[in-house]
């Protein structure tokens, strides 16, 4: 109990101190709603990382423009008027023409590009900071005009050269050389993604090019694509139309203008269709490309640990040893010829020409295998290390060209013993491509570098292909077995008549009754050329054979067999 007025004890527990009772002064209510816990604001959402495509091939973010998708478009109307698909021809090279000049086009009217600043340094919607047209991975402006340059020069077979044989070899090499044109990679890995690059590239380009399609060109921004379109069409219709009544009217003009016009019966119509949209994809793919090209630079196999020295050095000491003992016998075979090791062998003539040519092929191809991985796991650290792997994969390098020769020496005794043909001389040419390829792992294990050896090795052996173009090889073995049958009698003529237009001034030498049965097959497969299937090899073989009498009536032809 206290008294009014008096000071209240403190209260104590049972145990503890005493508790002091804590003032409650009265104050304003608080509202209802300020009991209620805030809840606190969500953390910002971190934007996912780009995957790998949006990194290394962002591809152009704009729209196709107008004068591209024309450019394209027009190219893609001239290759599928000018193609031959039955003979190579002049047709080949204008539409490889034609396709080159929209690429061209298409690189320099760059799309989805504002400034190099912008391009180099703002970020995508994604992340990805996008990069940069003509810095991101591609071959420069000198090594992507050489790319394009020899891609049309390998076409460009068709038009001189008659072997189609050859010319699909050179469209095989055309379509390597044509996506590294518009992709670039230097580094193997990179020319290996490279080549799966052009048929994704065709599929993402199609809304490129429907953007670029709807897309309204502002008042006085230029025409539209529509607008270049229709005029476009209508020239091609009007050519067509006033063509075909003048050829009508006239046969001079006819006869002139006749290869230029396009067949307009219903399975011409679906072919130039067919071939249209084939052009098309393909140009189109290979304009995404070129509008910004993906970023192969950084492709490259991560470095392996280096490798103990006893763990590579040994190997290698026994394998040098090994081609030293085989390259001396060889300079035996070089030095006393073959008839030397014929008898000491016991080997007949064929059996020693033809029996280790391919045994010597396999060799330097994995020669080069081993000194690949030589090189990659070899330690560089001291210079001891890499002395050591100069003067071990040079000696290597060096005794490989010793086989080499050797393997050509082999096949040289063969085509002299029993004529040349195709696969013998494409075999010579790709050894001397391989020996060739020696010189330069030399060169390369000597600098201890060799990031520049993967385009060389692919521009050698494009060289090699042009020049087994340029010596015209059905000709060179038709001169080759006509000297050998001047020579020794020998002619295998079943093999001679299976050969191209262009070695019909060769053929011409032999005397009757051979030369009618080397050429009357081939004369009898060579009808007139129309323009877009003008070709030089043909030609020349329609003047010589108008020089050169054929006669028909030879039925039994001497030894019409083969080796």
């Amino acid at each position: 109990m206290t008294s009014p007025g008096s000071t209240p004890l403190p209260a104590t527990g049972p145990t503890g101190p005493p508790q002091v009772a804590p003032t409650v002064r009265p104050g304003p209510a608080a509202p209802a709603t300020a009991a209620r816990p805030q809840a606190s604001p969500a953390a910002p959402a971190l934007p996912r990382p780009p995957s790998m495509i949006a990194r290394r091939w962002p591809g152009p973010s704009g729209a196709a423009r107008p004068m591209v998708l024309a450019a394209l478009t027009a190219a893609a109307v001239v290759g599928a008027s000018a193609l031959t698909m039955v003979r190579p021809g002049l047709g080949w090279l204008v539409a490889a023409l034609a396709g080159t000049a929209a690429l061209v086009t298409a690189g320099v009217i760059r799309s989805g590009t504002s400034s190099p600043v912008a391009d180099r340094t703002t970020p995508t919607a994604s992340g990805a900071v996008p990069a940069r047209p003509g810095a991101t991975g591609a071959p420069g402006r000198v090594a992507q005009a050489a790319w394009a340059a020899a891609t049309v020069a390998l076409v460009a077979v068709g038009t001189v050269r008659a072997a189609g044989w050859l010319f699909v070899l050179c469209l095989l090499a055309a379509a390597v050389t044509g996506t590294l044109a518009v992709t670039g990679g230097r580094s193997p890995l990179g020319m290996l993604v490279a080549a799966t690059l052009p048929p994704a590239a065709t599929v993402r380009a199609l809304p490129w090019a429907v953007r670029g399609v709807r897309t309204t060109r502002p008042a006085g921004s230029g025409i539209g694509f529509g607008r270049i379109l229709t005029s476009l069409a209508m020239s091609a219709v009007l050519l067509t139309l006033f063509g075909l009544l003048f050829s009508s009217a006239d046969a001079v003009f006819a006869g002139l203008v006749g290869g230029l016009l396009p067949d307009i019966s219903l399975g011409g119509v679906i072919g130039w269709l067919m071939r249209l949209l084939l052009i098309g994809g393909g140009l189109l793919g290979g304009a995404y490309l070129v509008s910004r090209p993906p970023d192969l630079e950084g492709l490259r196999p991560a470095p392996s640990r280096p490798a103990h020295r006893l763990e590579w050095t040994l190997p290698l000491v026994l394998l040098d040893a090994l081609f030293a003992v085989f390259v001396l016998v060889q300079l035996t075979v070089l030095f006393g010829g073959a008839g030397h090791v014929l008898r000491t062998a016991g080997l007949t003539y064929a059996q020693y020409a033809r029996g280790g040519f391919w045994q010597l092929l396999a060799v330097t191809a994995l020669t080069l295998l081993v000194i690949a991985i030589a090189a990659r796991r070899a330690p560089k650290a001291t210079r001891a290390d890499r002395l050591l792997v100069r003067v071990l994969l040079g000696t290597l390098t060096a005794l490989s060209l010793v086989i080499v020769a050797s393997a050509l020496y082999r096949m040289q005794v063969y085509a002299d013993a029993y004529g040349a043909t195709r696969l013998r001389l494409v075999v010579s040419t790709v050894e001397l491509w391989l020996g060739l390829l020696f010189v330069l792992v030399g060169v390369a294990v000597v600098r201890l570098r060799a990031d520049w050896l993967p385009r060389l090795v692919v521009g050698t052996a494009v060289l090699a292909l042009l020049g087994l173009a340029l010596v015209n090889p059905d000709r060179l073995i038709a001169d080759r077995n006509v000297d050998r049958y001047l020579e020794t009698g020998r002619l295998d003529v079943g093999y001679l008549s299976g050969l191209s237009a262009d070695a019909v001034p060769a053929l011409g030498r032999l005397p009757e009754p051979m030369r009618s049965c080397a050429l009357g097959e081939i004369a009898a497969e060579l009808p007139r050329d129309g323009f877009w299937a003008t070709n030089l090899g043909r030609e020349r073989a329609r003047r010589a054979l108008d020089s050169v009498p054929v006669s028909g009536s030879i039925t039994d032809c001497p030894g019409l067999r083969r080796w």
